[in-house]
């Protein structure tokens, strides 16, 4: 089993409000969810009007396909509008019997 979460620290510069971050923030997990098929939630920073902090979890059957989903995932994330990526860590499930 190859398995990793990854948590995404996010700027979201032109917010004013709760209700302005979330049309941004909203957009960017409903699509992880949608088109990768992953886990993912808001995990920090819910009172704060322009930062916000999304986490992953990913399962593969190899690591380069792990691997693969997570370039698609950044990459998807980096791009999204209105957000800035300030800092991403990822870790990783070590399978010990595989």
């Amino acid at each position: 089993m190859h398995a990793a979460a990854v948590c995404f620290d996010l700027h979201v510069p032109e917010s004013r409000s709760l209700k302005a971050k979330r049309s941004v923030v909203r957009p960017i997990v409903d699509g992880l969810r949608h088109r990768f098929h992953v886990s993912v939630a808001e995990v920090d920073h819910q009172d704060q009007w322009q930062r916000a902090a999304i986490a992953v979890a990913l399962v593969a059957e190899s690591n380069s396909q792990l691997e693969r989903l997570l370039d698609s995932v950044e990459r998807f994330v980096v791009n999204a509008p209105d957000v800035e990526l300030l800092d991403q860590q990822t870790a990783y499930l070590d399978d010990e019997e595989g």
